[in-house]
């Protein structure tokens, strides 16, 4: 019987995939069988995600880059059709968030989320449909978010930039569906991640517990994501079995959109 969302031998590039939902998504695609290249800027987050891929008998590369750069990006999704004969699988996942109205939000911050939010996106869809119509077609999957589609507080630029990374998804569907190429989205509410704890330990140190709590409940289901949980998301829109899904937007927010408007 065939392996559910199998996705023996195809070729994956994630970005941000260092920690949280970017390397829980290339250990499961190691899982999957996929032939997984890691790329962040954290040299030594990303070789250990590899390493873990390569302990449980996967196949993974780490490619140090700073997808913020156009040329840089140029040069890795070049060494990994090097490498690996083929472009089956792209997900954009690295993003860095930013808090602050538009009143508080500086042009620094606002260049900020749109080089790495935004640019890098670009970047990455640039280069990376240019490999799959070479390979016959792919599948790509953007990360955006609940605040692509709705109004969060203080998340001026960050919404800003997933509102973008929303828009580029249908474009990319639109443009590309006869060269075989799918593009989705995913939306995560809050997910569990290295960097909520990091939020809160700084900027709410006496009351940590009491701001995770108020945090998670601020899902309609009572808690945040698991960073796996938004990875088997991912899994399925990248396998052969979600084959006649492009241009969509998937929420995965513990009801946060549909309960909460």
């Amino acid at each position: 019987m065939k392996k559910l969302f199998s996705l023996h031998n195809k070729v994956a590039i994630i970005t941000g995939a260092g920690q949280g939902i970017g390397a829980s998504v290339a250990r499961v695609f190691g899982e999957q069988e996929a032939i997984v290249h890691v790329l962040d800027i954290d040299q030594n987050a990303g070789e250990s995600v590899v390493q873990s891929i390569l302990d449980s008998k996967g196949q993974a590369f780490f490619h140090k880059c700073d997808v913020s750069n156009h040329d840089e990006v140029e040069h890795v999704f070049q060494k990994v059709v090097a490498l690996s004969g083929s472009l089956d699988i792209l997900v954009n996942n690295a993003g860095v968030a930013a808090i602050g109205s538009v009143e508080e939000t500086t042009p620094g911050e606002m260049d900020r989320l749109y080089q790495i939010n935004i640019r890098s996106v670009y970047s990455c869809l640039h280069f990376g449909v240019k490999h799959m119509k070479k390979n016959g077609g792919g599948a790509i999957v953007n990360m955006a978010s609940v605040a692509s589609v709705l109004g969060l507080s203080d998340r001026f630029a960050y919404s800003m930039s997933k509102g973008a990374v929303y828009t580029m998804t249908f474009s990319v569907a639109k443009d590309y569906i006869n060269d075989h190429i799918r593009c989705n989205a995913v939306g995560p509410a809050r997910v569990h991640t290295p960097f909520v704890d990091g939020f809160i330990a700084k900027n709410y140190p006496e009351n940590k517990e009491e701001m995770f709590e108020r945090l998670s409940k601020s899902q309609p289901i009572g808690r945040m994501a698991n960073p796996i949980e938004i990875a088997h998301l991912v899994t399925y829109l990248c396998s052969d079995e979600a084959s006649f899904i492009t241009g969509s937007f998937y929420p995965i927010d513990g009801g946060f959109i549909s309960l909460n408007t």
